[in-house]
């Protein structure tokens, strides 16, 4: 792979919206679909891990590679939708983004345990 993640992020934007719009589909048709697409990737994921887990015999199982490949779908098919959402700032948006959501959480210093609870 050439280039920086965002790089090759940015071309399979581009490549999937020019799909789409040789199919007749407009911009916010694609974003809509393209987020559906994160839904149906979650639930590969989602199903992956049930696998590891074992937990459904009617399907058998599968390996905790499975389920990471899968996750990584979920991470890059998300990072498409937002570059073809916002193509002149993806990464940006992200950074700012992330480093709101994260600041409470990170600043709160080392995870504590919850104490564990007696029942009565």
């Amino acid at each position: 792979m050439d280039g920086n993640v965002w790089d090759t992020i940015g071309q399979l934007a581009r490549r999937f919206e020019e799909h789409d719009t040789a199919l007749g589909l407009a911009r916010e048709e694609q974003w809509s679909l393209q987020v559906l697409k994160i839904a149906e990737e979650t639930g590969e994921a989602s199903q992956a891990v049930i696998g590891a887990r074992g937990t459904n015999p009617r399907k058998g199982t599968t390996s905790w590679e499975e389920a990471h490949a899968e996750v990584a779908d979920v991470a890059i098919t998300a990072l498409v939708a937002l570059a073809r959402m916002r193509p002149d700032d993806a990464a940006e948006y992200l950074d700012r983004h992330l480093a709101a959501k994260s600041e409470r959480f990170l600043s709160l210093g080392p995870a504590a345990v919850p104490a564990s609870t007696e029942l009565s």
